[in-house]
């Protein structure tokens, strides 16, 4: 199921489908007989539209967000994120059946990939309601760089994907709100503000699931962040943090804030959103 999203190119196909076997997992687990893990050979890169093109960060263009044509593209670039978020989620159910982990691992990530279906379709129809579409403006491929990094090492994953990339994501989007809300675009003010309060439960589960596995195998896990997130991560982790949700996510400031002087951005990312 994992490896069929993972293997579907157009967005809404991609989130049809990541949809219909969340909602196939969900049923199954409720009915008593979950559906068996199994093994899977996923892509190392998911398989994508022919749009949009995909630049280096650099060549992104920048667009100012006191126009409509810069808010389109901001919207744009989150559906990217959003697209990028349904494949990690999956991925990470895919690519690690090796690891021996509770059904609530998978519970969690289902939960997650199915939500960020939902996130990328709520942009998607704010920006076809202003006559642009996913696509139309080009993209970079910062993203899939953390998953490909980290493609053998699950506590890698963890570490940068939900605690990094997704917890920077709790630090910009107020901003955002605050951007849509300004120019009184209520659509896109209402999904950005659903995306910011189910965000935090994607931080949440990969500090739950890394704790976890650090516990299992006696580990200290704020010394094993701060040394994944030196190995593996190629961007910014910089003020300021949204300490509240961050720490609703259960991610204590003692876990980014010794790294926010040692790691230098990455040109023309700034983190998850």
């Amino acid at each position: 199921m994992a490896v069929e999203v993972l293997t579907t190119a157009d967005g809404r196909a991609k989130t049809a489908l990541s949809h219909a076997h969340a909602a196939r997992w969900r049923e199954a687990r409720a009915a008593g007989s979950p559906l068996a893990v199994g093994r899977a050979e996923p892509p190392m890169r998911p398989a994508r539209p022919d749009k949009p093109e995909l630049l280096p960060p650099r060549e992104v263009p920048r667009r100012r967000t006191g126009t409509a044509q810069g808010r389109i593209a901001l919207l744009h670039a989150l559906a990217h994120i959003e697209l990028n978020a349904v494949d990690l989620h999956w991925d990470i159910i895919a690519r690690f059946t090796h690891v021996p982990m509770p059904m609530g691992f998978y519970d969690d990530w289902v939960k997650s990939a199915d939500e960020e279906s939902k996130h990328f379709n709520l942009l998607c129809d704010c920006l076809e309601s202003w006559g642009s579409h996913y696509g139309a403006l080009p993209a970079h491929a910062f993203m899939w760089r953390a998953a490909e990094d980290t493609a053998e090492d699950l506590l890698g994953r963890l570490a940068v994907v939900p605690m990094v990339l997704e917890a920077r994501g709790l630090d910009v989007t107020p901003g955002m709100i605050e951007i849509f809300g300004r120019a009184g675009e209520t659509a896109a003010t209402e999904a950005l503000r659903v995306i910011y309060a189910e965000e935090v439960g994607h931080v949440a589960y990969g500090v739950k699931w890394f704790n976890w596995l650090c516990g299992r195998d006696g580990l200290d896990p704020k010394e094993v962040f701060h040394g994944l997130v030196r190995r593996y991560f190629h961007g910014a982790l910089k003020p300021p943090f949204n300490e509240e949700k961050r720490a609703e996510a259960g991610l204590p400031p003692d876990f980014y804030w010794p790294l926010a002087d040692e790691v230098k951005d990455a040109p023309g990312t700034a983190g998850f959103r």
